[in-house]
Order: C-alpha cells, then structure tokens, then sequence
C-alpha cells in the first residue's frame, strides 16, 4: 500500500468520525426521566451512600429477584473488579443484605 492511498483513507475516516459534530439540532432536547422503584429498608442510605454514586438504581433492579449469592458476587464485583475498593466489608455485608431483602428470589444459591 502506498502513501498516498493511506493518506485517502485516514482522510476518510476522518471526515466519517468528525461528522457528527457538526450535526445540529434546532429543538430542544429532553432526557427522559425515568423512576425506578426504589424499595426503602434496613441498609438503604449504605446502598445510596456506596453504590448511586458510580450507578443507577435501575442497574441493581434490572438484575431482576436473585440469590443472596448472586448479590454478594455484585458486590464483590463492583469491589473488585469495578474498584469500588471504598466499600468497606461491613458496608458490603449491609449492601448484600439489602439487596437480598429487596430483590431476593428468597434462594441462598
């Protein structure tokens, strides 16, 4: 491939990814609110103080009613692998047992 025929095509995927902004919208533009429902109990301001900071509400829900061993493992995932290596393990514990509490299938595995 020669020099030339290269330049071409970073000109063109320049122009493709630059494109988008220069695209104008003459509306106004509103962002859809959406209410997840957020059930309140015991552990609650630790899930809201640990947890809403770095995700929605509606991440946790839409995982739907799991296992208590389904919600620790999101805890530790978010610990571990996400970083979220603030959450001390008392705070995990309590967020688990929110989470179990609220949006258990009632199983422990």
């Amino acid at each position: 491939m020669n020099m030339k025929h290269t330049m071409k095509k970073l000109l063109l995927a320049a122009m493709i990814v630059s494109t988008p902004l220069f695209a104008q919208v003459k509306e106004d533009v509103a962002v859809p609110y959406i209410a997840f429902p957020i059930k309140m109990g015991k552990g609650f301001d630790t899930v809201q103080a640990n947890c809403l900071t770095c995700h929605s509400f509606g991440y946790m829900i839409n995982q739907g009613k799991q296992s208590r061993e389904f919600w620790e493992e999101k805890v530790n995932k978010m610990i571990h692998a996400f970083k979220a290596d603030l959450i001390s393990q008392e705070d995990a514990k309590i967020i688990t047992d929110y989470l179990f509490e609220q949006y258990g299938n009632g199983k422990l595995k």
